[in-house]
Order: structure tokens, then C-alpha cells, then sequence
């Protein structure tokens, strides 16, 4: 029952999603009746959706409408580096845009409003791109390279400065016998069983003899993972995990491993299936090679999935307050306990999803190295049980 209703509760979700999207679409065509052009800031659920998961070059908290009706934005702007080969390093605070309204040095930081307003085509031109421009246009004889230290990295940094120093603090504390000759104390007792779990749960099924050999990397994994899903639940950061760049990269990594943990035994059985007809080789051939690249590529987009779609979930049942609101205001009171439910019930959904999505990739990544050695491994047994 519970999963039949969570099915049910994720379709009504997307379906949401779908709908919120195209609702800018339609409000924000100019000279239309009953969708005038006003209602384009208050209904452009795709701009604030997006503007969440996408990478930015501040952190944006919230907005405060002043007495002239404008809206003032809390924020951390965050330091902006590019490098032109025609104009040089430019080194400045993305505050000098003031939130993509206003050029600056002869750059300009796109927004919804301004990719219309400068006749750019919005598939080759996104929100948070930097581009050069002259007299008020896209000045197209300037390349640019952003070296930017937008919120996805400056986030990712935070994390795993975190990361190293619980991880130097626990191993500094055991080795001055803390945990060893005595119970664990604070942050010990904390994260030693987890600790124990991946160890026990992970490392030791899948890689047996070698457990203690990828440990380290194991835990490196599923902790700086854990941690960045858990920084990308606090409103106003930015969705790490969530973004595909980072997923790549920690994929990348994993593949990496899997290839140096391999052996002939591992590749052999690829190029070579034994037992298989002749006839069926050359197909089962090609499938199990690329099942060399499927794997990393499935822990690549089973994270970035996962963790996009609880963000976007949330901000479209958040946004239904605002969409009735918009139509009638005491729709919209009558919409926000509903809302306010669900959205702390995915809430805390996504809790329990940042530590599952964190062990799924570790525990995958020890199942594909414990598969690249296993011939290895099958072969150590059966020498041990001859002697």
C-alpha cells in the first residue's frame, strides 16, 4: 500500500511539474486577454524551478518587496573570473550585475528577462551564462572562458572541507586512544557505526579479501556525497549532487577504479564468454563491452535523478500556494495547509533519500570493483580450499 501511494504521490508530483513549467508559457504572452504582461514575474514557475537546480554565480536566499513595489534580493554574491583572449582577465563581484538587470566591464549575466530582450535564442543561451557585449548586443568577435567560483563549487569546497576535518578530528581522537582503550565520544560514537556499516554492509560482501584495500575510497565516496545531499536540503544552497557536471566526475572517478581493479579473468569472460554458442558470441560480445561504459554511466544518472527530481517536487508544491494565491487569495490560504503537508512530508522523503542515494552509489561501486576481480577472487578460494 505504502508504495502504491508513494507511486500515486510521485506521478501527481510530475504531473505538477509539467504543469507549473508551461504556465509561464501561456501568462507570459504580452496582449492576451486575462494573462497580461504583470503576471509573467508573479506566475514564472519555470524561472524560480530552474533557477534552484542550475548552478549561479550567487546565493539567493529570498526577496523583499519594498513600498514602491520593487523587490530587493537577499543574497552572497560570489567572485567572478573571466579570461577573454581579446580582453584579458576580468576579475569582479557578480553583485556588479545586480542580478543580470545591469552590464558590467562589458559583460552581461543572463537572466530569463534579458536573453528575450537582447533577441538571443534561448537553446543556444541560458540563465547564469556570462557573454560579452557591445553598444547593448551580443558582441560575437569576443570569445569568453568563465572560471567562475559559482555556488555548485563554492558548496562542493565547504563540503569537502567539512568532510576532511570530521574525518581528521575522528582519526586524530583514535589515535590518541579515544575509541580504542575507551568507549567513543561526540562525532565518534555518531558516525562509527555508520562507518562499521559500510565496512560491514558494503566493503566486506562485495570485495572480500580486499575490503580494507578500497574502504577508504569507499567511505571518501558515500560521505562526501552524504554530505553534499544533506548541504542541498537547507533552503538557499545549491543542489550539488543535483547537478550533472558533478555526478559525471564522480562516475568518472568509480570508472577508473573499476578499470584498475580488473584483470585478464574480468576481460576474458567480455571477449571471450565461455560456454556460449559461436553463433551467439558476437552479440553477447558487444553487450558485455558496453556494459563496461552502462555501468558508471547508470551511477552517473540514478544520483543526478534522484536527487533533481525531490528539489523540483518541492518547489512545485511550494509554488501551488502562489499559482492559486494568483487567481484568488483566499484559494490560495485554503491551498497552504495542503501544500505545507506534503511539502514537509517530500521533505523528509528526501532526508532518507539523501543517505539511500549516498549507500546505493558506494555500494554499487563495490559491487562493479568486486566484479572486475572476481575471477581473482574465485580463484583465491578454491586454492585456499585445496589446502
Amino acid at each position: 500500500m505504502l508504495q502504491k501511494a508513494l507511486k500515486s504521490l510521485l506521478t501527481l508530483a510530475f504531473s505538477l511539474f509539467l504543469i507549473l513549467v508551461s504556465m509561464p508559457v501561456s501568462a507570459g504572452e504580452p496582449g492576451q486577454e486575462g494573462h497580461p504582461t504583470e503576471e509573467k514575474e508573479k506566475l514564472n514557475i519555470k524561472e524560480v524551478i530552474f533557477g534552484h537546480i542550475m548552478d549561479g554565480h550567487e546565493f539567493h536566499f529570498f526577496d523583499i518587496t519594498q513600498a514602491d513595489g520593487t523587490k530587493k534580493p537577499v543574497s552572497i554574491p560570489l567572485p567572478v573570473l573571466l579570461y577573454s583572449p581579446q580582453r584579458g582577465v576580468s576579475f569582479f563581484m557578480s553583485s556588479n550585475f545586480h542580478h543580470g538587470h545591469e552590464p558590467y566591464n562589458d559583460y552581461m549575466l543572463l537572466n530569463e528577462h534579458n536573453i528575450h530582450e537582447l533577441g538571443l535564442d534561448p537553446k543556444k543561451f541560458t540563465a547564469g551564462t556570462i557573454i560579452p557585449i557591445k553598444d547593448g548586443k551580443l558582441d560575437s568577435s569576443v570569445s569568453v572562458f568563465d572560471l567562475s567560483l559559482t555556488r555548485n563549487v563554492v558548496q562542493m569546497l565547504i563540503a569537502l572541507a567539512l568532510l576532511v576535518w570530521i574525518m581528521m578530528s575522528i582519526a586524530k581522537r583514535y589515535k590518541a586512544g579515544q575509541g580504542v582503550t575507551t568507549a567513543p565520544k561526540g562525532m565518534q560514537s555518531l558516525l562509527e557505526p555508520v562507518i562499521t556499516f559500510v565496512r560491514d554492509e558494503v566493503a566486506k560482501p562485495n570485495l572480500s579479501h580486499k575490503a580494507d584495500k578500497y574502504l577508504p575510497y569507499l567511505l571518501t565516496v558515500f560521505f562526501f556525497i552524504l554530505i553534499n545531499n544533506i548541504f542541498g536540503l537547507i533552503p538557499g544552497t545549491a543542489n550539488v549532487t543535483g547537478n550533472i557536471a558533478f555526478t559525471v566526475v564522480l562516475g568518472l572517478i568509480s570508472f577508473v577504479v573499476i578499470l584498475f581493479s580488473s584483470n585478464g579473468h574480468y576481460w576474458g569472460h567480455i571477449f571471450n564468454p565461455p560456454g556460449v554458442p559461436g553463433f551467439v558470441k558476437p552479440i553477447l560480445v558487444l553487450v558485455e563491452f558496453l556494459s563496461v561504459f552502462i555501468k558508471p554511466f547508470a551511477l552517473i544518472i540514478r544520483l543526478f535523478a534522484n536527487m533533481v527530481a525531490g528539489h523540483i517536487i518541492i518547489i512545485c508544491l511550494i509554488s501551488l500556494i502562489f499559482i492559486f494565491g494568483n487567481i484568488k487569495p483566499a484559494i490560495g490560504y485554503a491551498a497552504s495547509p495542503v501544500s505545507l503537508v506534503f511539502t514537509i512530508f517530500i521533505y523528509f522523503i528526501e532526508v532518507l533519500v539523501a543517505f539511500l542515494q549516498a549507500f546505493i552509489f558506494t555500494n554499487l561501486t563495490a559491487v562493479f570493483i568486486g566484479q572486475a576481480f572476481e575471477g581473482e577472487h574465485h580463484h583465491e578460494d578454491a586454492h585456499a580450499a585445496a589446502h
